[in-house]
Protein backbone atom coordinates (compact mmCIF):
# COMPACT_ATOMS: atom_id res chain seq x y z
CA UNK A 1 0.00 0.00 0.00
CA UNK A 2 1.30 3.45 -0.92
CA UNK A 3 1.98 5.89 1.89
CA UNK A 4 -0.71 8.31 0.68
CA UNK A 5 -3.25 5.46 0.73
CA UNK A 6 -2.18 4.52 4.26
CA UNK A 7 -2.53 8.13 5.45
CA UNK A 8 -5.97 8.42 3.85
CA UNK A 9 -7.08 5.09 5.30
CA UNK A 10 -5.91 6.13 8.78
CA UNK A 11 -7.80 9.42 8.57
CA UNK A 12 -10.94 7.65 7.29
CA UNK A 13 -10.75 5.21 10.20
CA UNK A 14 -10.47 8.17 12.58
CA UNK A 15 -13.52 9.77 10.97
CA UNK A 16 -15.48 6.52 11.19
CA UNK A 17 -14.60 5.95 14.85
CA UNK A 18 -15.33 9.57 15.82
CA UNK A 19 -18.72 10.00 14.15
CA UNK A 20 -17.45 11.90 11.13
CA UNK A 21 -15.13 14.30 12.97
CA UNK A 22 -11.38 13.92 13.38
CA UNK A 23 -8.86 16.24 14.96
CA UNK A 24 -5.35 15.48 13.76
CA UNK A 25 -1.98 16.56 15.08
CA UNK A 26 -0.05 16.54 11.81
CA UNK A 27 3.41 15.89 13.28
CA UNK A 28 2.10 13.21 15.62
CA UNK A 29 0.30 11.36 12.80
CA UNK A 30 3.38 11.63 10.57
CA UNK A 31 5.55 10.12 13.31
CA UNK A 32 3.05 7.31 13.93
CA UNK A 33 2.88 6.42 10.22
CA UNK A 34 6.57 6.97 9.53
CA UNK A 35 6.20 9.69 6.94
CA UNK A 36 6.94 13.39 6.64
CA UNK A 37 4.31 15.94 7.72
CA UNK A 38 4.02 17.26 4.18
CA UNK A 39 2.65 13.84 3.14
CA UNK A 40 -0.22 14.39 5.59
CA UNK A 41 -0.86 17.82 4.03
CA UNK A 42 -0.83 16.34 0.52
CA UNK A 43 -3.38 13.67 1.40
CA UNK A 44 -5.68 16.12 3.16
CA UNK A 45 -5.59 18.68 0.34
CA UNK A 46 -6.10 16.05 -2.36
CA UNK A 47 -8.53 13.60 -0.75
CA UNK A 48 -10.44 15.51 1.90
CA UNK A 49 -11.81 18.42 -0.08
CA UNK A 50 -15.26 20.04 -0.02
CA UNK A 51 -15.89 18.48 -3.43
CA UNK A 52 -15.37 15.08 -1.87
CA UNK A 53 -17.64 15.79 1.08
CA UNK A 54 -15.31 17.17 3.77
CA UNK A 55 -14.72 20.42 5.62
CA UNK A 56 -11.13 20.99 6.74
CA UNK A 57 -10.11 23.55 9.36
CA UNK A 58 -6.62 24.11 10.66
CA UNK A 59 -4.94 25.99 13.45
CA UNK A 60 -1.25 26.68 13.27
CA UNK A 61 1.27 26.87 16.05
CA UNK A 62 2.57 24.58 18.78
CA UNK A 63 -0.86 23.29 19.76
CA UNK A 64 -2.10 23.37 16.19
CA UNK A 65 -4.38 20.81 14.69
CA UNK A 66 -6.24 19.90 11.54
CA UNK A 67 -9.93 19.19 12.01
CA UNK A 68 -11.74 17.22 9.32
CA UNK A 69 -15.52 16.90 9.30
CA UNK A 70 -17.46 14.64 6.97
CA UNK A 71 -20.42 16.50 5.47
CA UNK A 72 -23.69 14.64 6.00
CA UNK A 73 -26.16 14.97 3.15
CA UNK A 74 -28.74 12.82 1.45
CA UNK A 75 -27.63 10.67 -1.48
CA UNK A 76 -29.04 12.85 -4.26
CA UNK A 77 -27.47 15.99 -2.82
CA UNK A 78 -24.12 14.24 -2.49
CA UNK A 79 -24.24 12.96 -6.08
CA UNK A 80 -25.10 16.42 -7.41
CA UNK A 81 -22.35 17.91 -5.25
CA UNK A 82 -19.86 15.51 -6.87
CA UNK A 83 -21.24 16.20 -10.37
CA UNK A 84 -20.90 19.96 -9.85
CA UNK A 85 -17.38 19.60 -8.50
CA UNK A 86 -16.06 17.66 -11.50
CA UNK A 87 -15.80 20.56 -13.90
CA UNK A 88 -14.63 20.15 -17.50
CA UNK A 89 -11.72 17.82 -16.82
CA UNK A 90 -11.12 14.87 -14.50
CA UNK A 91 -7.95 12.84 -14.08
CA UNK A 92 -8.07 9.10 -13.39
CA UNK A 93 -6.82 9.34 -9.81
CA UNK A 94 -9.40 11.93 -8.78
CA UNK A 95 -12.17 9.87 -10.38
CA UNK A 96 -11.03 6.83 -8.39
CA UNK A 97 -11.01 8.80 -5.13
CA UNK A 98 -14.50 10.13 -5.82
CA UNK A 99 -15.76 6.63 -6.58
CA UNK A 100 -14.21 5.27 -3.37
CA UNK A 101 -15.90 8.06 -1.39
CA UNK A 102 -19.27 7.37 -3.00
CA UNK A 103 -18.89 3.66 -2.29
CA UNK A 104 -17.75 4.22 1.30
CA UNK A 105 -20.75 6.49 1.89
CA UNK A 106 -22.96 3.70 0.44
CA UNK A 107 -24.22 5.92 -2.34
CA UNK A 108 -22.90 3.45 -4.91
CA UNK A 109 -22.74 -0.31 -4.46
CA UNK A 110 -19.50 -2.15 -5.18
CA UNK A 111 -20.60 -3.46 -8.59
CA UNK A 112 -21.69 -0.03 -9.82
CA UNK A 113 -18.51 1.63 -8.54
CA UNK A 114 -16.37 -1.04 -10.23
CA UNK A 115 -18.19 -0.68 -13.55
CA UNK A 116 -17.76 3.08 -13.41
CA UNK A 117 -14.06 2.73 -12.57
CA UNK A 118 -13.52 0.49 -15.59
CA UNK A 119 -15.43 2.87 -17.87
CA UNK A 120 -13.32 5.81 -16.64
CA UNK A 121 -9.98 4.01 -16.88
CA UNK A 122 -7.21 4.99 -19.25
CA UNK A 123 -7.57 1.57 -20.86
CA UNK A 124 -11.22 2.22 -21.73
CA UNK A 125 -10.31 5.66 -23.11
CA UNK A 126 -7.16 4.50 -24.94
CA UNK A 127 -8.59 5.22 -28.41
CA UNK A 128 -9.29 8.83 -27.48
CA UNK A 129 -6.40 11.24 -28.00
CA UNK A 130 -4.49 11.84 -24.76
CA UNK A 131 -5.25 15.57 -25.01
CA UNK A 132 -9.01 15.01 -24.51
CA UNK A 133 -9.14 11.96 -22.22
CA UNK A 134 -9.64 13.93 -19.01
CA UNK A 135 -12.41 15.98 -20.64
CA UNK A 136 -14.08 12.82 -21.93
CA UNK A 137 -13.68 11.15 -18.52
CA UNK A 138 -15.39 14.12 -16.83
CA UNK A 139 -18.34 14.03 -19.24
CA UNK A 140 -18.77 10.27 -18.90
CA UNK A 141 -18.54 10.35 -15.11
CA UNK A 142 -21.06 13.18 -14.77
CA UNK A 143 -23.52 11.36 -17.02
CA UNK A 144 -23.10 8.08 -15.15
CA UNK A 145 -23.63 9.80 -11.80
CA UNK A 146 -26.72 11.65 -13.01
CA UNK A 147 -28.14 8.32 -14.28
CA UNK A 148 -27.95 6.94 -10.70
CA UNK A 149 -30.42 9.59 -9.52
CA UNK A 150 -33.41 8.09 -11.31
Amino acid sequence: MRMSDLVAQTILEMLDSQNGNAEIQRNELATTLGCVPSQINYVITSRFTPEQGYVVESRRGGGGYIRITRIKTDDKTMVMHVVNSIGDSLDKMTAEVMLKNLYREQILDRKTANVMAVALSDRALRNAPQSIRDNLRADIFKNMLISTLS
